[in-house]
């Protein structure tokens, strides 16, 4: 799983023109910004195009061609906006177009990366010492937000026995990235599967996010 950091500046609220611009830019229609920032599920967005050079007001914008993340779409008025439902990278064509006559028309193609929210991913993989099972894993909060995170590990046998070997239940600050969480617990002779299930809930966004991970069966040769 890819992990991310979390983007405290998701909106963004450019000018409508850049003062700052080249003066070769004058000469014609040009798209900002260069790029757009990324997301993560069911966290808002919202971001303004603006555009630069000579051109007549008022200017009209809208998808070309490609896909926005599904739960964001563009205004005429250049606006982005809503909350991406699921992770991915979106690629699409932006076109405007100027109030001149005759009328300037251009395009820029952008990419917005949504993460998910919580990246887990193993530390020290689950394994087998005499009699016990231990391991480790990392988990990243990719949000502008603090999640209340449950981190739930268990051993089921061949029988269909769960055993609990690690749990623990927090907020993970905004920002973190790559906390460790141990797990580890003395069991019986046998095989097992490990499943690790991270849950992590931010209630002002009514947002849960999941994610899981196991092992392939590992087998447990000292004891009873």
């Amino acid at each position: 799983m890819g992990m991310g950091l979390a983007a405290e500046a998701q909106t963004a609220t450019p000018a409508a023109t850049d003062p700052a611009a080249p003066d070769d830019d004058k000469d014609g229609l040009v798209i900002g910004p260069a790029e757009l920032p990324g997301t993560y599920p069911q966290g808002a967005y919202q971001f303004v195009f603006y555009a630069r050079g000579n051109y007549v007001p008022v200017l009209h914008w809208r998808v070309e061609s490609g896909a926005l993340p599904p739960g964001i779409k563009l205004d005429d008025n250049g606006a982005l906006h809503g909350a991406a439902q699921r992770a991915g990278e979106f690629q699409f064509t932006v076109s405007v177009k100027d109030g001149g006559q005759p009328q300037q028309a251009v395009q820029k193609v952008f990419t917005i990366k949504v993460v998910d929210a919580i990246t887990v991913a193993w530390k020290d993989p689950a394994h087998v010492t005499a009699n016990r099972i231990d391991g480790s894993v990392e988990v990243t909060n990719t949000t502008a937000d603090d999640i209340d995170l449950t981190f739930d590990v268990k051993a089921v046998a061949e029988n269909g026995r769960a055993t609990e070997i690690g749990y623990q239940r927090f907020p993970l600050k905004k920002g973190t990235v790559g906390m460790t969480l141990p797990f580890g617990e003395t069991l019986p002779h046998g095989g097992y599967m490990v499943y690790v299930n991270v849950v992590g809930e931010i209630a002002k966004r009514n947002a849960i996010y999941r994610e899981q991970m196991k092992t392939p069966v590992l087998q447990v040769v000292v004891g009873p």
